[in-house]
């Protein structure tokens, strides 16, 4: 869970400008996790649109951008998230102005930071967000085995209080400072003995959990190799009065054999005591393992549908609003960043008359777009990524919202369900031709076969199914609804029972991902569509044994999930973001922020660098041409506090050394032709050699659900040195008719950048 990460207090800060920055100095170091912006009402010249967030412990060495981005030229507060990490400086820098001003000219208008002036095109007011409460990014906790601590005093004659109590793995004892006969006053001091020379990134506090004296308020923490010479702080703050754990991320991992936390103050007031439950220790996270984060890149909305298209470039939309939705408005906001520069472009697409808010999505043979229903529940539009334009096709028979869709192997898309939006209806399936752009009913095809036991009803029971293509025209639903079936898509069409998904319930709100050729993997979801518990489980569906699908339970995550998003690797693997334990629209509560990693070969999850932000309702994630995955945003609710308008990038552990340095990389050095047949061979060298190779058709993501991806390995014979002859499979069932990312992995497992290519 993360908690909502508290406004720290302004007190003493100072606050420069100069050219097209602003500075603040907060006089202390702090673990900082966001800036919060809000542009003047007063005049619209001057808003910061582009911008940069960068920090500093000394004011004089800063890091790269913590986050960048392009920000919705509004009047909004808007929130620049980054991952948690100490500074004493931060410096907003503004790349554009709304009106195209670049400079920061001399003005009046105050920042909540201090007195100085800033300049029109600054901020009315900027807010910094501290410690979230989070387990340091990519850290885990080191083992205690052998370790002492020590504190300058300990209540040890009238309760058993001592420092030792902060190891024992029990939450119920805990070390609490002298107050008999005679309290010591603040300050105080715990020392852990880890009676070895570690690193270490980041020590977790675990406050009392009975009573409230002593709980920890205004912080520092310091390391020493020896004992005796402890270094400056390498964190330090004040931590909230409530009984929740709170992590103090150091500055930089340090090498130390000793970590001194030292309380300043009571969180409470209450009087001149310090106490704690239990104390633990970080390092920093093998990357090899665990895999890492880039920066937080911040959107103009948030990023609520998401797909990858051709050029190294990411389309995503949201609705009418860059933060809320709500009515028939006929335009969305769309946006679309670039991959290799990290730029974010912003437009609104008036022409298609559609609110594209909750759609169905999917991605044609011919690499468009096609977007169906949402708010304006009956239209249906098509992005082409070759002109960079949107155009409407026929209207559905259906008006819906939040149906499923997917392409079919004959290059006709599908869609089922969709009770959100749109009449009160049965939400049956229909077709459209991609040869006429019409849409035909299918009377034979009743969502009501397909739903789960909502207790709302067919409103929240026909959402977000998991749909299969396969060959024929055939689907294979599988999902959220227990119940799995076969659905024929010519003449009037048909739903035949598959049989239920083993033991699982009903999982709405988790999702199913293709990981090999007539295998799949579902991962999560809840009983109901909200306020229910979510799952930890996880089964593979296998279509490789006949007509019926064989279900089985594989190893559960560490975490139960709903409104999770999961994408398929190059090596086969599937990696799961974000999501919460209870499923709550617009909220973060309950929030899972370890990602994790599953292995088709041991059927195990394997936890990931943690996340900078939360990853929830109206979330996405998407597999891009580089091996990389992009996970963004969540919210979407107006003037609330959980809209992300944001996404970041996350390196998976197939890239990394254990030092965090790249992996050498195997380099496709042919060009493949742009379109390949089914059943054709196709040749391709490489600069070193080759394992495998897998193509991973292109994907488009929301509201959890991303059913077009699937991951195709090849069969392949090697013909020289460098020389590879590629089988493409000849059933469109299988290599279902669109684009996909060309990988080459070498024996390591390590994959190129992509290839992308039209198969059809």
């Amino acid at each position: 869970m993360r908690p909502t990460a508290p406004v720290l207090d302004e007190s003493g800060w100072g606050v420069t400008t100069s050219g097209t920055s602003l500075t603040i100095d907060m006089h202390r170091t702090e673990v900082v996790s966001a800036l919060v912006y809000r542009p003047r009402k007063s005049v619209e010249a001057g808003r910061v649109t582009e911008y940069a967030v960068r920090l500093s412990t000394d004011g004089r060495h800063w890091t790269k951008p913590v986050t960048t981005g392009t920000l919705a030229d509004d009047f909004t507060a808007k929130t620049l998230d980054f991952a948690a990490q100490g500074a004493r400086y931060i410096r907003l820098s503004a790349t554009t102005t709304a009106d195209g001003h670049n400079g920061w000219a001399a003005g009046t208008q105050r920042t909540s930071a201090g007195s100085s002036p800033t300049p029109p095109a600054s901020p009315a007011d900027v807010q910094v967000l501290g410690d979230p409460a989070l387990t340091a990014p990519s850290t885990a906790f080191l083992p205690v085995d052998g370790w002492t601590a020590s504190a300058t005093d300990e209540e040890t004659k009238a309760e058993n209080d001592g420092a030792a109590n902060v190891l024992d793995g029990n939450p119920a004892t805990l070390w609490h400072s002298r107050w008999s006969p005679k309290t010591v006053r603040l300050p105080h001091a715990l020392v852990i003995d880890m009676h070895r020379t570690t690193t270490v990134a980041a020590l977790t506090y675990q406050p009392r959990q009975t009573g409230a004296n002593g709980r920890i308020g205004t912080y520092t923490v310091s390391t020493s190799l020896d004992g005796v010479s402890f270094d400056a702080p390498v964190a330090s703050g004040h931590w909230k009065d409530d009984a929740s754990t709170k992590t103090a991320v150091f500055t930089r991992p340090v090498s130390a054999r000793y970590v001194r936390l030292v309380a300043l103050s009571e969180a409470g007031r209450r009087g001149m005591w310090s106490s704690a439950a239990e104390i633990r220790l970080s390092a920093p996270g093998d990357p090899s393992i665990a895999g890492s984060w880039g920066p937080v890149t911040g959107f103009p909305l948030v990023p609520v549908a998401t797909a990858v298209l051709p050029g190294n470039k990411l389309l995503a939309w949201s609705a009418y609003g860059v933060d809320r939705y709500g009515g028939s408005n006929g335009y969305t906001q769309t946006a679309i960043m670039n991959l290799t520069t990290g730029n974010v472009t912003q437009r609104r697409v008036d022409n298609t008359g559609h609110d594209m808010f909750c759609p169905g999505i999917a991605m044609l043979a011919d690499g468009r777009v096609l977007v169906t229903g949402g708010s304006n529940a009956s239209r249906a539009s098509i992005y082409d990524p070759r002109t960079d334009t949107w155009s409407s096709t026929a209207d559905m028979n259906i008006a819906r919202g939040y149906q499923a869709m997917t392409l079919l192997s004959n290059g006709d898309a599908f869609v089922l369900g969709g009770s959100w939006s749109g009449a009160s209806e049965p939400k049956d399936g229909e077709v459209w031709s991609a040869a006429t752009h019409t849409w035909r009913k299918l009377p034979g095809v009743p969502a009501a076969g397909a739903m789960t036991a909502d207790p709302r009803g067919a409103y929240r029971a026909d959402n977000h199914m998991w749909l299969h293509a396969t060959s024929q025209g055939r689907v294979l639903q599988l999902g959220p609804s227990k119940q799995m079936n076969w659905i024929t898509t010519d003449g009037n069409g048909s739903i035949t029972p598959a049989g239920t998904r083993s033991d699982s319930p009903d999982a709405m709100n988790g999702n199913a991902v293709s990981y090999d050729i007539g295998k799949l993997l579902t991962l999560g979801g809840a009983a109901a569509y909200e306020n229910a518990p979510a799952t930890r489980r996880a089964y593979t569906v296998d279509l490789n044994g006949g007509g019926r699908p064989t279900a089985t339970r594989t190893g559960d995550m560490a975490s139960a999930r709903a409104f999770s998003n999961s994408v398929v690797l190059p090596d086969g693997k599937v990696a799961v973001f974000g999501g919460q334990e209870i499923p709550v629209p617009f909220s973060d509560a309950k929030s899972v922020m370890t990602p994790e990693i599953w292995d088709p070969e041991t059927g195990r999850f394997t936890p990931l660098a943690t996340m900078a932000v939360p990853r929830n309702y109206h979330s996405t994630a998407n597999l891009l041409p580089d091996g990389r995955i992009f996970s963004g945003g969540g919210g979407l609710c107006g003037d609330c506090a959980t809209n992300h308008l944001n996404g970041a990038v996350f390196t998976p552990p197939y890239l990394l050394n254990p030092d965090g340095s790249e992996r050498t990389r195997p380099v496709i050095t042919s060009a493949p032709p742009s379109h390949v047949a089914l059943g054709s061979t196709l040749p391709l060298s490489a600069d070193s050699p080759v394992s495998s190779f897998a193509m991973v058709r292109t994907g488009a993501a929301t509201h959890s659900v991303d059913n077009d991806q699937r991951r195709v390995p090849l069969t392949f014979k090697q013909t020289g040195a460098g020389s590879y002859a590629l089988s493409i499979p000849s059933d469109p069932g299988v290599a279902l008719p669109g684009t996909y990312l060309l990988f080459a992995l070498n024996t390591d497992g390590v994959p190129s950048v992509a290839k992308t290519i039209s198969v059809g």
